[in-house]
This record gives C-alpha cells, structure tokens and sequence, in this order.
C-alpha cells in the first residue's frame, strides 16, 4: 500500500477543520444520509478518488446500502435501482461535478432536480458536491491511500 505525499490534518489542521465544518453543515440538513452518500461516492468515481469512494462505501453499507446498487452506481441511468429523486441528485451532481468539460449545467439537468427537490434542498445537495469534489482534490493530490471502509 502507498503512503500519502501529504496528510492534511497534521500539515495543515485548521484546512482540515474547515473542511469538517462543511460536513458537518451537511449531516445537519434535512436530506437523507442515505442520498448523501449516494452524491459522494458518485462524485469520487468520477474524480477517481480511491479514498473517498472506500471511506463512503463503507458509510453508506452501514447505512442500509446494498452492494447491488454501489456496484452500478457508476452506471445508475442503465441500472433501474435508482428511484426519481435519486437519479436527479446523481444527475445534478455529475453536472456540477463535470463543470470543466461542459462549461453548464443544463436547464433540462435544473429542471429534473427542481421537480424533485425545493430550492433549500438542492442548496444542500449542492453543498455535498462543492465538499466531496473539495475532499477529493484533497485526497488525489496528497494520495491519500484507501482505509479500508472505516468512514464514519
């Protein structure tokens, strides 16, 4: 197993902490873990974060998850496991996610969350993407290597 080029907690903590302070704004919101954990580990996939996608699989296992539907998350629109309000926080987070290859995220992509979801929430789903996507920027560069499926 490789060792991280940086650990962020001891090189830089109060980075750290903020970025705790995001989670923990989000584990005070109204939307479901559940659904959180879905946005997380599809946000890693895309990003190639080992890490992340280790640490909220574990979480979201924990939490209920089944093992069918973490292994086709990465292909949701094909699978069928997904319900509506599911698949339009996964197709918003892969929107907000991809920012630099689309340069937009599409009215019809709006439209879908915004039949789903109050403004408040799509808010907070929001803010589980900017965090995820800021977490794995984190972990890829510094290399941090998977633990294992301890997430919290």
């Amino acid at each position: 197993m490789s060792h991280a080029r940086i650990d962020l907690m001891t090189n830089h903590p109060a980075t750290a902490n903020a970025m705790m302070a995001l989670e923990n704004q989000l584990r005070a919101g109204a939307l479901p873990l559940a659904l959180k954990e879905l946005v997380k580990m599809r946000v890693s996939q895309i990003n190639g974060c080992a890490f992340c996608i280790d640490l909220h699989v574990g979480v979201a296992r924990r939490h209920g998850e089944t093992d069918r539907r973490l292994h086709l998350l990465a292909a949701w629109r094909e699978a069928g496991l997904f319900d509506a309000r599911e698949r339009a926080a996964l197709a918003w987070a892969e929107s907000l996610t991809r920012l630099a290859a689309t340069q937009d995220v599409p009215d019809a992509v709006y439209d879908l969350v915004a039949a789903q979801f109050s403004e408040a929430e799509i808010v907070e789903l929001s803010l589980a993407v900017v965090a995820i996507n800021g977490w794995n920027r984190f972990q890829v560069a510094f290399r941090a290597p998977p633990a294992g499926g301890a997430g919290a």
